[in-house]
């Protein structure tokens, strides 16, 4: 297979994370955690825009809010926040806070990492410490479903970082990665409560750091490695890897499926410890052959 990788304009960043294809605004939104920057692809003007987060010191993810134009959920620190944003203008600001977790001292050196809706629009992120000295041995991440009307859920804690998540809905599978575990787990996946269940290890990889994760119509899943240059694409039924997506550069953060007709493959990456360039250059992947699903906005 022949695929082809281009960089997007102005997609640089020292750790992006977490695009969202948005089919009405044909955009790709992501972030730079670190930097507190969320930005925005423009397909059709081949533009991209980014806003700093006023007063925040992480922005972990950004996902549109159902119903209301130009408001985003957005992982703050612990805090899930709504901010307004016309996609646009230099700067955004914090609307509201929709939800807080973890507020207990012991976990103030933790925040929010990679967070998605599922099929219903239910939020789902998780913690991770963020401590780089003691990343691996402290596991006080813990993953949650945030659902309109309810009471924050605990999906599941000894979490190392709490990272790419994906749905199935046609099959009842969700799939999750914790990277310091180094595999991707598969749970059985109820649409109707929201409630995952029996958890098993689809794919594992002794070394590449598992990151982000998407799905296609298949449902094959893509799996970015943060230590490993390389996108996996895998059968999850049988553990494949069906492709792999080479990078040059390290730290692959995340993808996720857009363009038009969804077969282009938008891919983050990160610079951080002084990678060399094009590190932290935002990717699109064409000559997939494959399509994504349409990603669902947040209903909070």
């Amino acid at each position: 297979m022949s695929y082809k990788l281009e960089t997007i304009p102005n997609g640089e960043t020292l750790i992006g994370e977490g695009p969202h294809w948005d089919v009405a605004t044909q955009s790709l939104y992501f972030v730079d955690i670190d930097n507190a920057v969320l930005l925005r692809y423009d397909y059709k003007q081949n533009k991209t825009y980014s806003a700093r987060l006023e007063g925040e010191n992480f922005a972990s993810f950004i996902i549109p809010v159902e119903g209301e134009n130009g408001k985003f959920a957005v992982g703050c620190d612990r805090r899930v926040a709504i901010v307004a944003w016309d996609g646009v203008s230099p700067s955004a600001k914090v609307a509201r806070n929709a939800y807080e977790v973890q507020s207990g001292e012991e976990f103030a050196l933790n925040r929010l990492n990679d967070g998605k809706a599922d099929p219903r629009g239910r939020l789902f992120a998780g913690t991770m410490y963020n401590d780089q000295k003691d990343l691996f041995a402290a596991r006080k991440g813990e993953l949650y479903r945030f659902e309109k009307g309810k009471p924050v859920a605990l999906i599941k804690s000894d979490i190392g970082i709490s990272n790419g998540l994906t749905w199935n809905e046609k099959a009842g599978k969700f799939y999750f990665i914790d990277s310091c575990d180094y595999n991707v787990k598969e749970y059985d996946y109820d649409l109707e409560t929201g409630v995952a269940s029996n958890p098993k290890i689809v794919f594992k990889h002794a070394s590449h750091l598992p990151d982000g994760m998407t799905i296609d119509t298949e449902g094959n899943i893509y799996i970015a490695t943060f230590t490993g240059h390389t996108v996996y694409k895998v059968k999850p039924s049988t553990g494949e890897v069906l492709l792999e997506i080479k990078f040059p550069c390290k730290q692959i953060t995340s993808v996720a499926f857009g363009g038009p007709n969804l077969d282009i493959l938008y891919v983050t990456t990160s610079k951080l410890n002084d990678q060399p360039p094009p590190a932290g250059s935002t990717f699109k992947v064409t000559g997939l052959g494959a399509k994504g699903l349409p990603m669902t906005k947040v209903r909070i």
